[in-house]
This record gives C-alpha cells, sequence and structure tokens, in this order.
C-alpha cells in the first residue's frame, strides 16, 4: 500500500495565504503560534502520522475490536501503544489550555495536525477527537470542582470521554430520550436507561473513560428542553483522584460496522445493578445546550475526517495512476504509458485534488475564524466571525462529508477493478467514509439546520455579509487578471443569491418546499465557499508568482486548479439553485401512497 504523505506544502500555504495564521498569531493568548514553531509542529505531526498511526491502520481494520464475556472491549493490536505514545507526547491537548495541561495553540494549528491524524488512522482518531470536545464542554457548563476533577485527566488523554446522547427508540430525535437521573441526598444522581452508537464507550486504552450522558430529571418538562447533563465515569474516583469501585455501567455490545472497524461503537447499559452515579453539569434542563458545544466541535471533526480521508485516498489513487501501465494514449495512439496519461483519469486526479483543496482551504479559514471569535479584542469583529463559523458550521460538516465519499468512490473508480479488491486497500477509505455523512448529525439534518436555524431565522443576514466577501474576491480576481476564474466565482455567487432570496421569500408561507431543498442549498453553498476559496489561493499564488518566490510550477498549479474547479465544478451551483428553487413543489405534491 502507498505510504501516507503528510501534504505539509499544501498546508503551509494555506496556513499562509488563505486561513491568516499571521493574524491568528497577533491575537492576545495565540502569541507562541509562530511560523516557526507551527512548521515544527506540522512536521513532526506528519511523522507521528505517517509513522506510528498509519502502519496501523491496515491492521485495525482486519482485526477490529472484541467484546468479552467480561464485558471488556479489546481495541486491535498496536493501538494501545500507539495511544501511549500520543498521550505522552501531549498531542491531545494541542489547542487547550495550559491550565489543565494542554499547550494553548490555537484551532487553526490543531486542524492540520487533525486532518493528519484523520487521514492516517480515522478509527484511532475518534478517541481523541472526543476527549478533545468533552474538554470544551466542560470548560464552558463546568463547575470549578468539576473542573478540577475531571479536565486535567482529559485534556492529557490519561482518561478517555465519551458523549452519550442516542437511545434505541429515540435516534436524532433527542426530544424521545427516556433516560432518567435521580438525585440523591450527597449531591450525587443515579443514572438508568440505554446509550447506543457510543464510539469508544469502553475499551482498555485509559484506565478510566468519562462520560457525559444526556437524561431526564423527575420534574423534568417534555422535549429536548426537559434534558440535563450528567458526568458518569466508567470508575468512581476518590479525593485523592485514585480509581474506586466500577461504577453501574456495562457495554452489552458493539457494532458489527461497514467501516470504522478500529473504533468500537458500543451500547452502554446505565443503572442495571441499582443505578450509575453522576453529577450534573451546569443548570438542569439545560444539557442540550452544553452537549452542542461537544456536538459541535465532533461536527467541525468529521469535517476534517472528511477532508483527511479524501486527501489519503487521493494520494493512493494518483500513486496507482502514475504506476499502473495499461491501454494507448487516447491522444497519441502510444502504448506502454501509465493510466495518468488517459484524459478521464487525468480528469478524475485533477477533480480529487481540487476538492480536497477546496475543503482543505475551507476547513483551515473556519479554524481561524474560530480564533477569531475567542480572542480577537474587537467585539464587532470577534461577532462577524463567530457568525461566519456558525452559518457554515453545516457546511463544514455535511459538504466536506459528502465530497470526501465523493473523493474517495472516485479513488475507487481510478484504481478499477482493483480497487473492488480489498488487498490494494482503497476499499477500506471508501468504507470508512460512509459514516461521515451520517454521525453527528446526518447531511439532512445539517441541511435543514443551515436553512431554518442559520438563513431563515436571522433572514439570512450573515449569508448576505458573507455574499459581499464572496463577491470582493470575484472582483479582485479580475483585477489581478484572473478573469477566467473571476467570473465563473461571480456566476456560482449569482446562483447562489438567487437560491437564497428564493427560500427567504417562500420560508414562512411554503416551508416545506424550502426545507425540501435543503440539502441542495447545502451543496450549493458548499460549492460556491470552495470556488471563493480556490479563487482566493489563486489570488495569492498570482502574487508569490509575480514577485518571483516560491515554487513556480507549484503556484502555477494552484491558479490552473482554480480554473479547473471553476470550469467544471462551479457550474453545478446553477443546477443546484434551480433544484432549491424548483423542486420542492414537486416533492410536496407527490403522494407517498404513490411510492
Amino acid at each position: 500500500m502507498q505510504d501516507y504523505i503528510p501534504p505539509l506544502r499544501d498546508m503551509q500555504f494555506i496556513l499562509a495565504e488563505l486561513a491568516g495564521l499571521d493574524q491568528v498569531a497577533a491575537l492576545p493568548g495565540c502569541e507562541e503560534a509562530s511560523p516557526d514553531l507551527v512548521a515544527a509542529i506540522l512536521e513532526e505531526a506528519g511523522k507521528f502520522a505517517a509513522g506510528v498511526l498509519a502502519p496501523i491502520n491496515r491492521d485495525g481494520d482486519l482485526q477490529g475490536c472484541r467484546l468479552q464475556d467480561d464485558g471488556r472491549v479489546l481495541t486491535p493490536d498496536g493501538w494501545q501503544q500507539a495511544y501511549d505514545q500520543f498521550r505522552e507526547a501531549g498531542w491531545l491537548g494541542l489547542s487547550l489550555p495550559v491550565e489543565f495541561g494542554g499547550q494553548g495553540m490555537p484551532k487553526l494549528v490543531s486542524t492540520p495536525v487533525m486532518e493528519m491524524w484523520c487521514a492516517a488512522n480515522m478509527a484511532f482518531t475518534m478517541l481523541p477527537i472526543l476527549n478533545q470536545g468533552q474538554a470544551e464542554a466542560l470548560l464552558i457548563a463546568a463547575s470549578e470542582e468539576q473542573k478540577q476533577t475531571w479536565l486535567h485527566k482529559v485534556v492529557s488523554g490519561e482518561w478517555g470521554s465519551t458523549m452519550n446522547l442516542t437511545e434505541p427508540q429515540a435516534g436524532s430525535d433527542l426530544a424521545a430520550t427516556r433516560s432518567r437521573a435521580e438525585p440523591q441526598a450527597d449531591g450525587s444522581y443515579k443514572l438508568f436507561g440505554q446509550k447506543i452508537f457510543i464510539s469508544y464507550g469502553e475499551h482498555e486504552l485509559t484506565p478510566n473513560i468519562v462520560h457525559l450522558v444526556l437524561a431526564r430529571l423527575p420534574d423534568a418538562p417534555a422535549g429536548v428542553k426537559g434534558l440535563s447533563l450528567f458526568i458518569v465515569p466508567k470508575y468512581l474516583v476518590g479525593a485523592d483522584d485514585s480509581l474506586g469501585a466500577k461504577n453501574d455501567v456495562r457495554c452489552i455490545s458493539i457494532e458489527h460496522k461497514m467501516g470504522i472497524h478500529g473504533s468500537p461503537t458500543c451500547t452502554l447499559s446505565f443503572g442495571d445493578g441499582g443505578g450509575a452515579t453522576g453529577w450534573l453539569v451546569g443548570a438542569p434542563n439545560r444539557g442540550l445546550e452544553t452537549m452542542f458545544v461537544m456536538m459541535n466541535e465532533a461536527r467541525f471533526g468529521v469535517g476534517v475526517q472528511g477532508l483527511g480521508l479524501a486527501d489519503r485516498a487521493y494520494q493512493m489513487a494518483l500513486a496507482y495512476a502514475r504506476d499502473r501501465v495499461q491501454g494507448r494514449d487516447a491522444v497519441t495512439g502510444e502504448s506502454g504509458k501509465p493510466i495518468i496519461h488517459h484524459p478521464d483519469v487525468k480528469r478524475m486526479l485533477l477533480s480529487m485534488r481540487a476538492r480536497v483543496m477546496a475543503m482543505r482551504a475551507l476547513l483551515y479559514s473556519a479554524a481561524g475564524w474560530f480564533d477569531i471569535a475567542h480572542h480577537h479584542p474587537d467585539h464587532a469583529m470577534a461577532d462577524k466571525y463567530r457568525r461566519y463559523v456558525d452559518l457554515l458550521m453545516p457546511v463544514a460538516k455535511g459538504w466536506c462529508t459528502e465530497i470526501g465519499n465523493d473523493v474517495c468512490d472516485d479513488a475507487i473508480q481510478v484504481f478499477g477493478g482493483m480497487g473492488f479488491v480489498e488487498e490494494t486497500g482503497i476499499a477500506q477509505y471508501y468504507r470508512d467514509a460512509r459514516i461521515i455523512t451520517i454521525y453527528e448529525g446526518t447531511t439532512g439534518i445539517q441541511a435543514n439546520d443551515l436553512v431554518g436555524r442559520k438563513i431563515l431565522r436571522e433572514g439570512g443576514a450573515t449569508l448576505r455579509e458573507l455574499i459581499l466577501d464572496l463577491r470582493d474576491t470575484a472582483a479582485a480576481l479580475n483585477t489581478a487578471g484572473l478573469a477566467e476564474i473571476g467570473d465563473g466565482l461571480a456566476d456560482s455567487i449569482d446562483a447562489l443569491e438567487s437560491a437564497a432570496d428564493w427560500m427567504l421569500a417562500n420560508g414562512r408561507e411554503q416551508l416545506a418546499d424550502v426545507l425540501a431543498g435543503a440539502v441542495p442549498f447545502l451543496h450549493l453553498l458548499g460549492t460556491v465557499c470552495g470556488g471563493w476559496q480556490l479563487g482566493r489561493a489563486a489570488l495569492a499564488a498570482r502574487a508569490r508568482l509575480e514577485v518571483g518566490e516560491g515554487d513556480g510550477p507549484y503556484l502555477a498549479g494552484l491558479v490552473e486548479l482554480a480554473r479547473f474547479y471553476l470550469a467544471t465544478i462551479g457550474p453545478q451551483a446553477a443546477a443546484h439553485a434551480a433544484t432549491v428553487c424548483e423542486a420542492g413543489g414537486a416533492l410536496t405534491r407527490f403522494d407517498e401512497a404513490a411510492f
């Protein structure tokens, strides 16, 4: 199998030219993120990803996880040693607060590191992503005593973390949650219920696991407004941080899945022996608000999974296409050349690279917006980018995972029949990628959130502000002599604006029609934002070329990549816009009895 090659050159270009590493490093609390330090971090992270995580990925897929009769879950060979190295190196706390043992780096720095982890071994990476999300939730909602008890262990990775939302009867409908919590005289609670699809819900990689669990108090109102959040550890913890008795929570099954075999997906039962001991986090009946902090972190992380898997699949397809000799050159008729010379194979590879770079630029830019929103002293500036993050979070999760699936699919097509054979290894990435459009909220859920909560609720104000920034880039491209790219971007923006106008005009009276086009609108916005980012890349590359700075062929290739994207992917925006505006009525009129 082709070795994983960390894409450091692309990462460094995007960090410097598009995501604003220098601006982020100037923010209060981010000053240590100098270009030299960031370069060193990325180089070491790449070595760890390629040298430690990637080599055990295939074995993890083949071995999977095993549930023992005593309830223990065993992870694949090599997992424990890799996790110990991972934790000892401090990778998990890279962007978490120094006061709790983290390194305090900006999210913009941890995002490319996370991409390399996901590309090298997604199943392994799911555990640290959960710790990072839980740490963010506890930082916001936990009491000081709870922070001191739990956060140091979570940030260091000494203890594992989970989030427990879904139940058998509820699925994505959290209003149907039945797990209950009964208050005790000592201020703790006893929890009863069952949770499903819990990633790393049970394992032996860490001596303890900290579960965050949604449950209902006895007097809780119905629906999602009656959900509270509880810390429920696998083992109870003494005043001196020593581990005590096993809590009343156990793994009763693990899923046999299509992919991510190295990550145990567990069904957990709470309270079979009298009640699992837990502690309330935050205010009663406000648990979902806190859990959404963790979910947003996880959703961004899943978007990065889409990027990482897509890049790994692209690398493998490119290497195969350079080595595989078959057929004749369609233009010259020559034989004996690698299939990369076939126009359709080259088309697929270039489309894969363009979409990977578009995703990378969008996710890194969003990471920089996270940092600005959290650290910028100008409240207006911080608010703008906080709203941009909120608006585009469904795109970061929904569009990037859908594109990640598409790129992995194209990689199998490049391999041809050998892609359908497990021994070549490319099929694993296709199987692993299939879940990312589903967990942490399906693409449909992301699209409804985008249209309903992020656009209709505020009358499209933030979207219109973003469109102005998009148009500024299109105008700059024309001014810089890149009119072909600028005009293509402008056309896609026109399609976006027309679809947005239609949704806003009909969202009140024809909501069903509007929501019928929510997923196409998410694809539309993602397509346009991808073109926007590649347009910005073309501007930056052209500026470097004009002063003779950097690798000329690489920079010229970025300009051509943007031109290719706007010529071949950008026009899809108009089709998505037409679907948004025209298909809803046909869908809502269709009688279910006619299926």
